[in-house]
């Protein structure tokens, strides 16, 4: 079967592989009559067409398999399906469409995804929620970064059961898989919050209602789609890291959204130059997903999201025709108005618009249990709404809460079980799934963000600050790691003995802000073990010199960044935990907090070179140093095991590694850190 685009019919269309049997006769005047105008054409093609054709040349397996049959054939019979068991199921509703449905298959049982818009829950909706999961779940709940919730250990005979209680109060698990228009995030505190500028709640129910439990949007995509719509100043929902991406703005004194399209994992959102007003978001919505399910590729899943579209036909071209279809011009883009920084500047109660109070509870790695959400919807009842809003970093929001009843909500059993991570590592900390429950995790991931936060807060005490630290168990990058202030990309590693133990690659350097930058890569194949100590390294510079209120984000643009290339800071943490963790030596390189090397590699090498033999020696190479430069007036000249000669403790290697930092000959001194650090490994 071949993928085309009709002209005609303004959609792409599947040829059956049937018709190559026909004659030529008889394939032309099927071509014809169905306006198949890719392929014999009265015009030019389009900037689109001529990208949809050169793609869709052939079809992934996916897409054969939704050939098959329709989603909602499936659907209509889960009760028999769940009664038939585990051994009579489909293939191909196990590997694609009961995941139309939220649910996937992890091997005699299942996970269940459960769409929650914006994250908000009423008493009754998370009152159930936990009954399903301690009922038939082991009473185990995942909160996501996409603010749902996922049920696991659900068993195919229950299928059917669970869905329709969850229906009963109005919980859908339509479309939160594969090929669909996935739950649209926003602000957790839509409506509540003093910077939620435009209440977008009503805004999500209306694109809802276009799509979601419409059998003409369901699996109807090449790919999935993930929108966020942000009415506020602070960044509460990575809001330029969606497909598409509805952002604060305003457009001369009136406030709408600029759109940003196409983020993918590593990879931020692109400005669209597109200003729209709250009224026309859904028409500028459904014509963008009209144009990508028109255009959008079905051959290479590896690169079918929008973002390899717009990468190819150029974000100018896709937008006239989301206008086109829309039948609207729309504005150039506004004054985008988000900013990174909480406005709540890391408190985690709140005070709301209307007087009363908003609560977080931090749940570590987004881990929770049915028994506790019930618990901790019967305290947010007890002492005000009993409104949940799940949130974009795996907590929940407790609101509406009375300010005369602070004190008691704070004296509940569930609340102090949970405020024990009321602080920096844990508040705005990101693990998705890890080995124990996704097929694709190398490292267990959740309990390993649990560890180091909990290494962290006992090591390095921060006031008055912000860091975000988000953990991928792999390299699809579910943690949404690449926009972290700290990430860890979980990997394979080697032990010094060489065995194979679980690693991360760190990046570091993430911003939300406007101008929107993923995470670079400070070092690559680490053990966790060994990892937690480079953090820390980084944590403590934060600690010596951040302003007061200065997040992590900021501080690291205004003194790493700035002063500092990343190569000297890979360095700079891997020297001291080598200095102190392995070597057991009690003495640290340290950071100026004004440095004069100009993020010139060579010049920070002599740097540390001459530091670093201060420190082990307490001589100094150089009797002075001018630019940079020794002055030789009298040149001291020493061996490569100069230091280790002058402190037993020091190996012969470290030694040989400061001798190439401090070299009197610039033509041999080392030149680049790459090298330092493969000697490094040796020791």
């Amino acid at each position: 079967m071949c993928w085309y685009y009709c002209p005609k019919r303004k959609e792409t269309c599947l040829l059956l592989a049937f018709v190559k049997t026909m004659s030529r006769y008889c394939l032309t005047n099927l071509i014809l009559s169905f306006g198949w105008l890719s392929i014999i054409r009265r015009k030019p093609m389009s900037v689109l067409e001529t990208a949809f054709e050169k793609r869709n040349k052939k079809q992934n397996k996916v897409e054969t398999i939704k050939a098959l049959k329709l989603p909602m054939e499936v659907h209509v019979k889960l009760e028999a399906i769940a009664a038939a068991g585990y051994d009579a199921l489909d293939k191909e509703d196990s590997a694609y469409f009961l995941k139309c449905f939220g649910l996937f298959d992890k091997g005699e049982d299942f996970m269940l995804r459960v769409r929650i818009p914006i994250g908000q829950l009423s008493h009754r909706q998370a009152v159930r929620i936990g009954e399903v999961a301690k009922k038939y779940g082991d009473d185990y709940i995942d909160l996501t970064t996409r603010m749902q919730i996922e049920l696991r250990y659900l068993k195919i005979e229950n299928i059917a059961k669970v869905l329709q209680e969850l229906q009963e109060v109005g919980l859908s698990t339509f479309q939160t898989g594969v090929d669909n228009p996935r739950n649209i995030v926003a602000d957790p505190l839509e409506g509540l919050a003093f910077d939620n500028i435009i209440d977008v709640t009503p805004i999500v129910k209306e694109l809802q209602s276009l799509v979601i439990e419409n059998t003409e949007w369901i699996s109807a995509l090449p790919r999935k789609f993930n929108t966020g719509i942000l009415g506020s100043l602070s960044n509460s929902c990575n809001i330029f890291g969606h497909d598409c991406c509805f952002a604060l703005a305003n457009k001369e004194g009136e406030f709408g959204f600029n759109v940003y399209l196409g983020a993918r994992v590593g990879i931020q959102s692109k400005d669209a130059n597109v200003f729209v007003t709250i009224q026309e978001v859904p028409s500028f919505f459904m014509a963008l997903l009209e144009t990508f399910k028109t255009f959008g590729y079905r051959d290479n899943r590896n690169k079918n999201r929008l973002h390899f579209l717009l990468q190819d036909v150029g974000v100018e071209a896709f937008v006239q025709e989301v206008k086109n279809r829309a039948g609207e011009t729309f504005n150039t883009a506004g004054q985008t108005l988000v900013q990174s920084q909480s406005i709540a500047l890391g408190a985690n109660k709140v005070l709301q618009r209307n007087g009363k109070y908003a609560h977080k509870i931090i749940i570590p790695s987004g881990i929770f249990s049915g028994t506790d959400l019930i618990d901790l919807a019967d305290r947010a009842k007890s002492f005000g709404s009993g409104d949940l809003r799940l949130t974009y970093d795996q907590n929940i929001y407790v609101v509406n809460l009375d300010k005369s009843a602070l004190d008691a909500f704070e004296s509940t059993t569930i609340f102090s079980k949970y405020n024990q991570y009321n602080n920096l590592y844990f508040n705005d900390m990101i693990a998705c799934a890890g080995t124990k429950t996704c097929s694709f995790g190398v490292i267990p991931n959740k309990p390993d963000a649990i560890e180091m936060a909990n290494f962290l807060k006992s090591e390095v005490a921060i006031e008055n600050g912000m860091v975000r630290m988000n953990w991928s168990a792999c390299p699809k990058g579910c943690g949404v790691h690449g926009i972290a202030d700290i990430g860890f990309e979980g990997c394979k590693a080697k032990d010094d003995e060489g065995n194979k133990v679980d690693g991360v690659h760190i990046f570091m350097g993430g911003k939300i802000t406007r101008t929107a930058l993923e995470a670079k890569l400070l070092h690559k194949t680490l053990p966790i073990t060994e990892a937690k100590y480079h953090v820390k390294y980084l944590l403590e510079v934060y600690a010596e010199f951040k302003q007061r209120g200065e997040t992590f984000e900021t501080f690291e643009n205004r003194y790493f960044s700035a002063n500092y290339s990343y190569q000297a800071l890979a360095f700079y943490t891997k020297i001291n935990y080598v200095l102190n963790d392995k070597l057991g030596l009690n003495t640290k390189l340290k950071l100026d907090k004004t440095p004069k090397t100009f993020k010139k590699e060579n010049l920070e090498i002599f740097d540390f070179g001459l530091k670093l033999f201060k420190l082990l020696t307490n001589e100094k190479r150089y009797v002075a140093v001018e630019d940079f430069e020794p002055v030789l007036v009298q040149a001291r000249h020493i061996k490569r095991n100069e230091v280790s000669t002058l402190n037993p403790n020091v190996p012969a290697k470290l030694s040989e590694v400061i001798y190439m930092m401090t070299d009197n000959d610039k033509k041999t001194r080392a030149a680049v850190f790459s090298e330092l650090l493969m000697a490094l490994k040796a020791l």
